[in-house]
């Protein structure tokens, strides 16, 4: 139910499901690509319960959803009722203004993000493999090793046709078509051809005419080329297919399209591969590979340092998949990629420097942030750390950038290099396992990420703590509507002081509200009045720090430091401000006894809403002692809690 009511808001957010184009996801985000993005409301999509933020890169609404995305994705593709993820018909005209670059990051994210699970669980399972083979434990010509092997290999060898299938859907062209056109590239007869020497061939050779033409197309020389395992041919045959379908299906009789269509873009584009695409994509391949491996012999070490320093930027923005295609491109051209792997001390660096915010923390709630996120950092997914605890806290992200720096450093001085694209976290260790299998350059991988881990959690022991719960976040995770950046609220010096009671009532213990959020105590200590007017007014003199639109919450600092929350009723959220009046709004400053929001009390409990409001003290860790000094029925301005430091 989590799931759907958090869908259906995120839809409703985007500006309706006729807004979505298409959606996909990746470890951590739902990427949409939206027909018009002002249609969508960005500081309600970030302030809902079980999103970590919002991201708009690579023309990609991207909303990142933590470890639980791939059932968020299933639930809201029901409940949108997106036919096929989401994807819109073939006559819908892309927007034009985004840069070249966004349009790289689209279309690598849209053609990788399918197979992301698959490539890496194939990566994983040859990793291994060859492992126990370096260790002695398989034979390699056991049915065992070679089953292994078959299985992870098998996704390496035949990537053309995986790549088919996401590339053509991303073209709209039919997956199946896609599909073929990387099983032409990888037939066995056609690899069988890669000995055979053209004029063209031998030209580029330094050595013209030396051999005789063997294979030929229309009499025309084919230029022999291995595109197992390669991405850039597949890729651009798509894409090229992709024209070739939109004008075929302007020409052709529609009573015949269905198999003429398919007839014509295969004797097209599959010939145009061979002959012109095919080896002007893998020169192109293998260029970009030599331009890589070029600068990272220059100095494998600074390499090093600006990819692990840099890395988490790269993700925050989305731009990290461009690298995806570099890596498979050098795989297929040089067996091994030496710049990806230098990226991999990036999570560990994260994980430690959360492992010492657990340490450090007195806030309930931080911690139940960062324990699930120190978790999913050992294995590669940072995204929950970075929004949710380093990146809102600055100085923390910023020392795990330098702590990863400082692991890629070491990962380029031991010359590390993957040979396939696994897992992230520890299980891309698999990836650096070569021929050798656990040779020098795979320990010198696990001693990179260990230190990256270790000096991220002392450089966050001694330097930042102060960071910590110094800009606590005001917000709730029952009704997922209450949210202030940290950056919005900054520390203040903290004296004991004496809130007053904010509205006429009766009190209830904070234990007996019915919200297991409030009641736990896990957004601060406080206590609850069960109202008898409609009005809320300032608990202290102070300033006003949060104002949620649909006027049920508001939040203020007082003088003295301390941050108090003030929700009228439970899920109240859901009416969307009916039956509420603000009268401030934030950054305005309020004495004692000012009116902050009036409402409705026989409107909100007709509609079935309970109207007990809890006063909570945010920043209660601040505090030695959080004391409920009233008892039975208070007006405005009876002496309620008293704060002690």
């Amino acid at each position: 139910m989590a799931y759907e009511e958090l869908s259906k808001n995120i839809i409703a957010d985007i500006g309706g499901k006729d807004n979505v184009q298409s959606v996909v996801h990746c470890t951590t985000r739902l990427r949409f690509k939206l027909k018009d993005e002002s249609k969508a409301d960005d500081e309600k999509i970030k302030n809902l319960d079980g999103v970590l933020t919002l991201v708009k890169s690579g023309g990609q609404y991207q909303v990142v959803i933590g470890n639980h995305v791939a059932d968020v994705y299933e639930t809201l593709v029901k409940e949108g009722g997106f036919a096929d993820g989401g994807t819109v018909p073939d006559d819908y005209e892309e927007k034009s203004d985004m840069s070249v670059m966004d349009r790289f990051i689209d279309l690598i994210s849209g053609i990788f993000n399918p197979i992301l699970g698959p490539l890496c669980a194939a990566g994983m399972i040859k990793g291994f493999d060859a492992l126990f083979a370096a260790l002695g434990w398989l034979s390699t010509s056991s049915g065992t090793y070679r089953i292994l092997y078959a299985i992870g290999d098998g996704f390496f060898y035949f990537l053309p046709i995986m790549l088919g299938i996401s590339a053509a859907k991303k073209f709209k062209v039919d997956e199946y078509i896609g599909a073929l056109i990387g099983a032409a590239l990888v037939y066995p007869d056609i690899v069988g051809m890669v000995n055979s020497k053209t004029t063209l061939y031998t030209l580029f050779s330094g050595s013209f005419l030396e051999s005789p033409v063997h294979v030929t197309f229309l009499k025309i020389p084919v230029i022999a080329m291995n595109y197992t395992s390669s991405v850039i041919p597949i890729i651009l045959a798509c894409w090229f297919a992709s024209k070739v379908q939109k004008v075929a299906k302007r020409y052709i009789p529609t009573v015949v399209k269905t198999f003429l269509v398919p007839l014509v873009i295969l004797l097209i584009t599959v010939p145009v591969t061979f002959l012109i695409i095919g080896p002007i994509a893998t020169w192109l391949s293998n260029g970009i590979s030599a331009l890589v491996v070029g600068i990272y012999n220059f100095s494998p070490i600074l390499a090093g340092v600006l990819m692990g320093a840099f890395w988490q930027v790269f993700v925050i923005f989305g731009v990290h998949w461009g690298f995806v295609a570099v890596m498979m491109a050098n795989i297929a051209a040089s067996g091994y990629d030496p710049l990806v792997v230098l990226s991999l001390a990036a999570s560990f660096a994260q994980t430690g420097v959360v492992g010492a915010i657990i340490m450090q923390t007195k806030s309930t709630k931080t911690r139940s942030i960062a324990i699930p996120a120190f978790v999913s950092g050992i294995f590669g997914v940072t995204e929950p750390a970075i929004y949710g605890l380093t990146l809102p806290r600055k100085r923390p992200f910023i020392l795990s950038c330098i702590a990863s720096g400082i692991g890629g450093g070491m990962i380029g001085w031991f010359g590390n290099k993957l040979y396939m694209m696994a897992g992230m976290g520890i299980f891309s260790i698999p990836g650096a396992f070569g021929k050798n299998g656990m040779d020098m350059g795979v320990w010198g991988l696990i001693i990179s990420m260990a230190v990256a881990t270790v000096l991220g959690f002392v450089l966050q022991l001694m330097f930042g703590k102060q960071s910590v719960d110094a800009d606590e976040v005001v917000t709730e995770s029952s009704d997922a509507d209450v949210s202030t950046s940290a950056k919005e609220v900054t520390a203040a010096t903290k004296v004991s002081t004496t809130l007053q009671a904010p509205l006429d009532g009766e009190i209830v213990p904070l234990t007996a509200v019915k919200d297991e959020v409030f009641a736990s105590g896990s957004m601060g200590q406080g206590v609850a009045i069960q109202p008898s007017k409609g009005e809320v007014v300032a608990p202290a003199d102070g300033e006003i720090i949060l104002v949620f639109p649909t006027g049920h919450a508001v939040g203020m600092r007082t003088n003295d430091g301390a941050e108090i929350l003030i929700h009228i009723g439970m899920d109240t959220v859901a009416l969307d401000g009916e039956g509420f009046q603000l009268h401030v709004e934030k950054g305005q400053h309020v004495k004692a006894g000012d009116s902050l929001v009036s409402f409705d009390m026989a409107f909100i409990q007709e509609k079935g809403y309970e109207i007990t409001t809890p006063i909570i003290v945010t920043n209660s860790s601040d505090y030695q002692a959080v004391n409920v000094l009233a008892t039975g029925k208070v007006t405005e301005q009876t002496p309620l809690l008293s704060l002690e430091v």
